[in-house]
């Protein structure tokens, strides 16, 4: 993955997806450039658009506070897109050497925590969206998929994607706009480059998706889901981050109560009681290399 011009390439993706309409800029003829030009984008954002190229060509790549967010809003940028851009115009100082891959792992309180949840789903991701996690019921939500252990993989090469998720196309969409999210600026980590890598090769849709540098925290949804077993799914999710261990996300799937979904999800529950002996099994309190 090139990261030698992090904040061109972001501002070029951003570009070509703002319609002159959404900026009141009037129509004049056939144009011959998807999205905004960049004199449009220099002359919204009030600056040169000798400077702007330089943005978008590298040769000038940490903008001022107030000229990152003027470039926002030229760009209708949503807010965790705003904060991604102020991040790539302001990077941390002082970057030192990655030091060594090491596995992400689970605290044994989150562990005890999510088994005191038996009728609520709950998966702790990794940076890269990676089931770090998970206790009998979220693992169940997810189970009888190639790729249930990772969200992106299933999302985009599990073969039953699209009957599992009967709004693909909105999960696709955000599924690739949180894997930026949570990756941040750092687009040098070893794991994103294999994910990215991989999917780029395999799947038409995440490259495409990749290359619109959308990018949203998850935060809360409502999400359906069509399962093997129980059928049909509504759940609304929240995540939350886990401040003892900076990358890793808590999920938890609620269903509205007294609706099909939460009978559903009791059906589940039953479903799998008596085939999990434990909690969690082996797998799902490691991480991704001790359990590949």
């Amino acid at each position: 993955m090139d990261s030698e011009n992090p904040l061109g390439r972001f501002l070029r993706a951003r570009r070509e997806l703002v319609r002159p309409e959404d900026v009141d800029i009037p129509p004049a003829g056939r144009r011959r450039v998807a999205g905004l030009r960049r004199e449009e984008v220099a002359l919204l954002a009030g600056v040169s658009t000798d400077y702007y190229i330089r943005l978008e060509q590298g040769r000038e790549r940490h903008p001022s506070a107030q000229v990152a967010e003027a470039l926002a809003r030229a760009l209708v940028l949503e807010e965790d897109a705003v904060a991604h851009l102020h991040r790539l115009a302001r990077p941390a100082p002082g970057r030192r050497r990655r030091p060594a891959a090491r596995r992400e792992r689970v605290s044994p309180a989150l562990l005890r925590m999510m088994d005191g949840w038996p009728r609520t789903p709950a998966v702790v991701l990794g940076r890269c969206l990676t089931v770090l996690a998970h206790n009998t019921l979220g693992g169940a939500l997810f189970d009888g998929h190639t790729h249930s252990r990772d969200l992106v993989r299933l999302v985009f090469l599990d073969p039953d994607a699209r009957e599992f998720y009967p709004d693909w196309e909105r999960v696709a969409v955000n599924t690739v706009a949180g894997l930026r999210a949570a990756a941040g600026v750092d687009e040098e980590d070893p794991e994103l480059i294999a994910v990215v890598g991989e999917l780029s090769l395999k799947s038409e849709a995440f490259r495409r998706l990749w290359a619109r540098h959308d990018i949203r925290q998850k935060t809360h949804e409502i999400k359906r889901f069509r399962h093997r077993l129980v059928g049909e799914l509504t759940l609304e999710y929240e995540a939350l981050t886990v401040n003892s261990a900076p990358g890793q996300q808590l999920i938890v799937y609620q269903a509205e109560p007294g609706s099909p979904s939460e009978q559903a999800l009791s059906l589940l529950g039953s479903l799998v009681a008596d085939a999990v002996e434990m909690p969690h099994d082996p797998m799902s309190t490691t991480t991704k290399d001790s359990s590949a």
